[in-house]
């Protein structure tokens, strides 16, 4: 059997190997028929710092129903490569972006250069930047690449260990210009070799990432067209050679078809407009962004994406004919990553042990008790999260010193639930796996009329449907209505602020993270913000002063529900 087969035929095999949905290749491996190459590549992408396993539900189109596993872990991953490279020693291991950021924190604790160390590691040669390798700014991802100690996380850069000296894979970026230079400020990208065969591997992030990023962060920065930033580097490869092209992209879809479906044909979103206006040389592209796992077709491309936090990589097979330096055939298919599937990896087993050494006393510190065992982030119909209530109450609380009535804060800053250990207390690393950015709080005013444009600013161009609405504090509220247009969907007369109908031409003071009071998120009016307060005040420190004196007031913060603030009207 090929290890490639498609799983509805392997899966009799698979299951006598005690792999079922691991979707293990027991070790099979086919040579090249005469003529041909087969270049074995592993792929993944927005890894987000997981450095170790979690909680995943493999969802197979193998399967008779969904089941929840632990899956991912540095040490899984390395166990898996491990056993790979012994059938192929020149497999290559690449990524689609958001390898860091959004970070649990035994990553985000230490800068994320943890996670960096173990990318080299595990022999990742190459991988596109994503969105969040931008969160702390352009010259932070530059140090993240190169190495050194200066930083604008000082608190956190070089802690880990007393130096850091740089990724050795290296990070590409065909579509992120530099202004003054009029090129890329990463290589554009990567050309490896495998069995003989050049490949090319180009780089991009979503043009979009200018929305995703603090704007002081990324400013000078152009993210331009992702197509025909990639187009433009062919001509350049096939002078040096290479006949075989990879794109690696930090932009994704949806599909309705399963992770592991071969071959899907219900491919959405923005990453199929950019498919469409590549070259037709390009026939492989690895996608990310959107943490959904496909293996799609679109206009006879492979379009695949494995998943997030490590939980699954893919495999995909490249089919060369040698003598004419073309790609023949690509096919693919999805590993579930179940810690033990693999013999261990020592060297992964021991970094992983040392990371862990090295994080605990300060992760375990206890910081309050909470009123439930978990605040859900998951966003409820009307758009509001319990999750979301909390952190909007507790960066209220923190604005009071300036005069601050209405907090609203970004879904995506909200990575996991609150969870909790004994007796309901919160420790430093929960609050950091929910809250990991450390952004800083801004106050300023906004007129009650600006705040109507803004709530309207959350469904401009259908962003509501992969940001979710802003979380609004407690005492302000509103109802929306999905059946009216854009620009018209918030009930004019629902806008309150203490049970109070905001006034048009009145000021309200409000407070944000600086990501939003950037415009972060494509939320410019909070640039229009007039008399800022740059606080200093980070938003982790905000949560945990708030979930303190909660408790020590006899009244524990938290709800496993939403507390009405937004409402979705329904339909009579």
């Amino acid at each position: 059997m090929n290890k490639f087969s498609k799983p509805a035929r392997a899966l009799g095999p698979l299951l006598a190997c005690g792999a079922a949905l691991v979707l293990s290749s027991c070790g099979l491996f086919r040579h090249a028929p005469p003529g041909m190459a087969e270049v074995q590549l592993v792929t993944l992408n927005d890894f987000h710092g997981n450095i170790e396993a979690t909680k995943y539900v493999i969802d197979s189109a193998y399967a008779a129903a969904p089941r929840t596993v632990v899956a991912g872990g540095i040490d899984t991953l390395g166990a898996a490569l491990q056993a790979w490279r012994k059938q192929d020693p020149e497999l290559l291991l690449v990524g689609a972006g958001d390898l860091i950021g959004a970070s649990p924190a035994m990553s985000s604790m230490w800068a994320d250069e943890p996670t960096i160390g173990a990318m080299d590691l595990l022999g990742l040669r190459i991988s596109s930047v994503g969105n969040h390798e931008f969160d702390t700014g352009r010259l932070e991802l530059l140090r993240q690449q190169k190495g050194g100690c200066n930083s604008p996380r000082a608190d956190k850069a070089c802690k880990f260990e007393t130096s850091y000296g740089g990724a050795k894979f290296q990070y590409l970026a065909a579509n992120v210009i530099d202004m003054v230079t009029k090129k890329p400020i990463l290589p554009a990208y990567k050309i490896e070799q495998a069995h003989g065969v050049k490949i090319g591997f180009i780089g991009a992030v979503l043009r979009d990432a200018v929305e995703k990023a603090p704007a002081s962060g990324i400013a000078g920065l152009d993210f331009a067209d992702e197509a025909d930033a990639i187009n433009r580097q062919l001509p350049e490869l096939r002078k040096q050679g290479v006949g075989v092209f990879v794109v690696l992209i930090h932009q994704g879809g949806r599909t309705t078809d399963k992770f592991d479906q071969q071959d899907c044909t219900h491919l959405g979103g923005p990453i199929v407009d950019v498919v469409k206006r590549l070259d037709p040389a390009i026939r492989l592209v690895i996608s990310g962004h959107s943490h959904r796992g496909y293996l799609c077709r679109v206009d006879g491309r492979l379009v695949t994406q494995s998943d997030m936090g490590g939980h699954v990589m893919s495999r995909i097979k490249l089919t060369v004919d040698t003598a004419t330096n073309t790609l023949r055939d690509v096919s693919a298919r999805q590993e579930v990553m179940i810690p033990g599937t693999w013999p261990a990896n020592p060297a992964l087993d021991a970094y992983l042990k040392k990371i862990r050494e090295r994080s605990a006393t300060a992760l375990a510190r206890p910081i309050a008790r909470l009123a439930v065992p978990s605040v859900p982030r998951e966003k409820q119909d009307d758009g509001e999260s319990a999750l979301g209530d909390l952190v909007t109450d507790a960066t209220l609380a923190a604005g009071r010193a300036y005069g601050a009535q209405i907090a609203f804060v970004n879904n995506g800053s909200l990575r996991h639930d609150l969870d909790t250990g004994a007796d309901n207390r919160v420790s430093v690393g929960q609050l950091l796996s929910s809250l990991p950015y450390t952004n800083s709080l801004v106050v300023m005013n906004l007129r009650g009329a600006q705040i109507r444009e803004l709530l309207e600013q959350q469904w401009t161009g259908g962003r509501d449907i992969t940001r979710g609405l802003l979380q609004v504090s407690e005492g302000f509220s509103y109802e929306w209505d999905p059946r009216r247009g854009e620009g018209n969907k918030v009930v004019r007369d629902s806008v309150m602020l203490n049970r109070v109908p905001l006034d048009d031409n009145t000021s309200y003071r409000i407070v944000v993270n600086n990501f939003l009071a950037e415009g972060g998120d494509a939320f410019p009016m909070f640039v229009s913000g007039s008399n800022r307060a740059e606080t200093s005040i980070r938003d982790i420190d905000a949560l945990t002063d708030y979930l303190v004196k909660r408790e020590q007031n006899g009244k524990p913060a938290g709800r496993a529900e939403v507390q009405g603030r937004i409402k979705r009207r329904q339909p009579l």
